[in-house]
């Protein structure tokens, strides 16, 4: 049996106000080493609301997020920060990269803010990230200068900077026309079934959703019965 490296244990998120706002309500799950999970459902379900919590981005009102084995509840911002940068990689469906610096000194950023590697070894594993994903060619690159399947591959690369468990994507190809999508999946399954990453993906897109290990269905903040089955 494979190790479980993030789990939620009845994750509740909501906001606050005259009227209250329930995102997440009560949602149980457990995601192991390698895999590949999609987390689908209609539009203001509570996918993105989901994954910020896992992603330690947003904190449950009740519930626990526990990464590695270790509830993540009690930690300060700057150990939640700490955690998200070793552990977690972040795609978007924007890309989000800095324009002013080079496709190469993008993939750097997160490195650089661990404070481990010397610049020689950060631009060295830039390097061999984005030969990895076929952008070798682009690294002195400006991100303007980039189709938008390029600039997410190296959002992609960015993610993988700092060896991460788990990579989080958002709509990650929501931006994308279908040929540029099939390519971030495959890199996805590849993660997981090569490397042993586990790889948790929002996606409207039965179609890709079907190509995972398995997926989780939100609707109104919570998991349905046949994607609970599957947890």
């Amino acid at each position: 049996m494979s190790k479980i490296i993030l789990e939620t244990r009845s994750v509740r998120r909501v906001l606050p106000g005259t009227v209250e706002v329930t995102l997440i309500d009560g949602i149980d799950a457990s995601f192991a080493v390698g895999d590949f999970v999609a987390v689908t459902g209609p539009s203001g379900s509570g996918k993105s609301s989901y994954l910020y919590l896992l992603g330690l981005l947003d904190q449950p009102t009740e519930g626990e997020v526990l990464l590695a084995g270790r509830p993540t509840s009690g930690l300060s911002s700057s150990e939640l920060a700490s955690l998200r940068l070793a552990s977690l990689g972040f795609v978007f469906q924007f890309h989000f990269l800095l324009p002013e610096f080079t496709v190469l000194e993008n993939v750097m950023i997160p490195m650089r803010r661990r404070e481990v590697l010397t610049e020689d070894a950060l631009k060295a594993r830039a390097a061999v990230l984005l030969g990895e994903l076929g952008l070798s060619e682009a690294s002195k690159k400006y991100p303007d200068q980039l189709s938008g399947g390029q600039r997410q591959r190296v959002a992609i690369a960015r993610a993988l900077a700092n060896d991460p468990d788990v990579v989080l994507a958002d709509e990650p190809t929501g931006n994308l026309d279908s040929k540029n999508a099939e390519v971030v999946f495959d890199i996805f399954t590849r993660l997981a079934r090569e490397k042993g990453k586990t790889v948790i993906v929002v996606t409207h897109d039965p179609a890709l959703a079907a190509r995972t290990d398995r997926v989780l269905r939100i609707v109104d903040g919570r998991l349905t019965p046949l994607a609970a089955r599957q947890c």
